[in-house]
């Protein structure tokens, strides 16, 4: 039997349940660049006044180190910090060998959603946000569905999240 298949598919709520412990180290991983930033730039990192203002390689430098800790941690065994406790762990479909392809495809989809921040200039911030929300429900609506429980991102990369 391979590794995909000799455990039981992720059921939706301890998905999101180890989502929550990985967004505690998201944060600590902002916070982390945010201050090394701050201090490489002097303090100029973020020029406020009449408007406020972000140097431009900020956001793409955050999306890229938190992107990493996501694919870093999926080659690397298979699992987040978040996914630990719960005994969760990624594996390509079929023969259970992650490719550093789908940990790209699979961080990738799964942060489309993101992109919906950029209407907040004509939405505002708080509509939105609560965008991105609607379109992560509906990324991950599959797994309530899917015999395998695969939420939209782990379909485009074929990969499963699994218990064991």
């Amino acid at each position: 039997m391979s590794p995909a298949h000799a455990s039981a598919p992720c059921p939706l709520w301890r998905r999101l349940t180890a989502l929550v412990y990985d967004l505690l180290a998201v944060v600590a991983i902002v916070m982390v660049v945010g201050l090394i930033c701050q201090l490489v730039t002097g303090g100029r990192l973020i020029q406020t006044g009449a408007h406020t203002a972000i140097a431009w390689w900020y956001q793409p430098l955050q999306a890229l180190v938190v992107g990493a800790y996501f694919v870093v941690s999926w080659l690397r065994g298979g699992q987040t910090l978040g996914m630990r406790p719960w005994h969760l762990r990624l594996v390509a479909a079929g023969d259970g060998r992650l490719a550093w392809t789908q940990a790209l495809r699979r961080v990738a989809v799964a942060a489309l959603p993101l992109l919906l921040l950029a209407l907040a200039p004509w939405l505002g911030l708080r509509v939105a946000s609560w965008a991105v929300m609607a379109g992560w429900a509906l990324w991950f609506a599959p797994a309530l569905v899917d015999p395998r429980r695969r939420a939209l991102h782990d379909m485009a990369a074929g990969t499963e999240l699994r218990i064991g």
